[in-house]
């Protein structure tokens, strides 16, 4: 089994890898999962829309 703590769909994303997933900055990603907290489909919503 793998040490890493997996992010489940009721935590919040990490700014970083959140950033890469969608091609944005890291502050705009901070900025979204700061603003969504917890709602992932929320942040990745938003996260398309600044990616454009």
């Amino acid at each position: 089994m793998s040490d890493k703590k997996a992010n489940t769909p009721d935590q919040p994303y990490q700014p970083i890898p959140f950033a890469k997933k969608h091609r944005i900055s890291v502050e705009d990603a901070k900025a979204i999962i700061e603003k969504h907290g917890a709602d992932r489909k929320s942040a990745d919503k938003e996260a398309r829309r600044v990616a454009v």
